[in-house]
């Protein structure tokens, strides 16, 4: 039976690793834009604050609805992360579980 799930929780591991990686890359461009090192105007890094912006901001949007903005600073992605980092960590359990 392990084998065949095994693969399922290989793609949901991979998955969550992917969507880490969108998440910090997320955040160092808003870093880069806030600092002004990343010029606003230049139509790629438009182009691709918008589309991960699409992929993020629904799940920052529920997380805000719980945990509010803190002196200005919105702990969203840090809390996505944590919880991306804890559901990949469980995923691995369980594969090494089910082998």
């Amino acid at each position: 039976m392990g084998v065949l799930i095994e693969p399922f929780l290989y793609i949901i591991a991979l998955v969550i690793d992917i969507y880490f990686k969108v998440v910090v890359v997320e955040v160092i461009i808003n870093w880069l834009l806030h600092f002004r090192i990343l010029d606003a105007s230049n139509k790629y890094a438009r182009k691709t604050v918008e589309v991960l912006e699409a992929l993020t901001h629904p799940v920052y949007k529920r997380i805000a609805r719980y945990v509010p903005p803190f002196a200005g600073i919105d702990f969203s992605p840090f809390i996505l992360l944590i919880a991306l980092l804890f559901v990949g960590r469980l995923v691995f359990r369980l594969s090494q579980l089910v082998l």
